[in-house]
This record gives C-alpha cells, sequence and structure tokens, in this order.
C-alpha cells in the first residue's frame, strides 16, 4: 500500500492538496490495516487523514533545500524508465 506514498517534497509545481491527502490516505490505510474503514470506524479514519494532510501540508510548507525544484515531467519518466527495467 504504502509504495503509491511519493516524495512530495521540492518540486515545480509544489504538491497539490490533493496530492497530499492521497498520501495520508495511504498513510492511514497502513496503518489501521484495511483499504475501507467500517462504518463505526469511518469518522475515526477519516479524521485521521485530515490531520496528517493538515501535517504534512506544514511539513512541505516549512522545509528548506539550497537544490533547485525537481521536474515532475522528468522525475516520472524516470521512474517509468525504472519501471520498464524492473518488469520487462
Amino acid at each position: 500500500m504504502c509504495r503509491n506514498i511519493k516524495p512530495l517534497f521540492n518540486f515545480d509545481p509544489p504538491a497539490t492538496d490533493e496530492e497530499i491527502r492521497d498520501a495520508a490516505l495511504q498513510f492511514v490505510r497502513k496503518l489501521s490495516g484495511t483499504t475501507k474503514p467500517s462504518k463505526r470506524n469511518e469518522a475515526a479514519f477519516e479524521q485521521a487523514v485530515s490531520s496528517i494532510a493538515a501535517c504534512a501540508r506544514e511539513l512541505l510548507e516549512t522545509l528548506e533545500t539550497s537544490h533547485p525544484p525537481r521536474n515532475r515531467e522528468e522525475e516520472a519518466a524516470k521512474a517509468r524508465a525504472r519501471m520498464a527495467i524492473r518488469f520487462p
């Protein structure tokens, strides 16, 4: 499940709220061991996703680096090349 969590820092354009929420959702899914919570746990699950997404947004906004921002298209092309080698 966590293989879907991608680095979100130092990209141009910056990570969107949707990307951050998706990463938070994957994290909560991994911690809880479920991809879809029961009705009884749905509120707690969503609260956790929202809290983690807010913390992640704060982290990304406060991190600093001296490296230039990475290009999303170039990073995606590199990932596709690695996948082609790994899964011919």
